[in-house]
Order: C-alpha cells, then structure tokens, then sequence
C-alpha cells in the first residue's frame, strides 16, 4: 500500500501522511496517530514494555540488595550489643527470612533509598 493510499484510507492528505511517517522515524509520533494508522489498516494497536530480562531476575536481585542493606544495620546494632550473628548459617537464614518479608509486600521492593 502506498502512503497515498493510506492517508486516503485514513482520510487525511498525503503531505499530511508524510508529516506522521517524519514523526514516527523522529520518536515523537503519539499513540492518538498511530490508533489512527492501526484503524485505516484494520490492525489492533499494541503498546507493550519489553523487559531486557526476566522480571523475576529483577525482583530476586532487589530483594537480596535491600536484605542485605537491613542485615548490615541490624548487624552493627547487635555488635554494639555484643550479640554480633557470626555463624554464616544464621547470617543467610536471616537475610531469607527479610527476603521472605519483603515479598509479603513487594511494593517495598522499589521504594528508592
């Protein structure tokens, strides 16, 4: 289809086409003209974010860096107290467990520091 023929379609002029197609090619089109465009095809627009890679990944990773935030703190207040976690058993158990807490409530996961 040429963009004659798609203006046509869409019921606009071509020079007016051809000002859509420089906004698309400089990132600056809106999503108004392109339902317009999905519209005159008979197409269904779809905006979709795209992870760089698994959300899952991103969730694990911010978790085990805020527990490891609250580990040293609460680490510090016991050393103070002489009741420092030594053992690497109870250290990692602990850092599960604010793990665990913190997917009770994953909004806490991206709360800025």
């Amino acid at each position: 289809m040429t963009s004659a023929q798609l203006a046509s379609r869409m019921e606009i002029r071509q020079p007016s086409f051809a000002e859509l197609e420089k906004s698309e090619a400089d990132k600056r089109i809106t999503l108004a003209s392109l339902e317009r465009v999905a519209e005159a095809l008979d197409c269904q627009l779809v905006y979709v974010l795209v992870p760089n890679r698994p959300f899952s990944d991103r969730l694990a990773e911010r978790a085990e860096a805020i527990a490891e935030e609250q580990l040293v703190a609460v680490d510090q207040i016991m050393k103070l107290e002489k009741q420092s976690v030594s053992n690497a058993r109870q250290r990692d158990a602990l850092k599960l467990r604010i793990i665990l807490g913190l997917f009770d409530k994953p909004s806490r996961l991206w709360r800025l520091p």
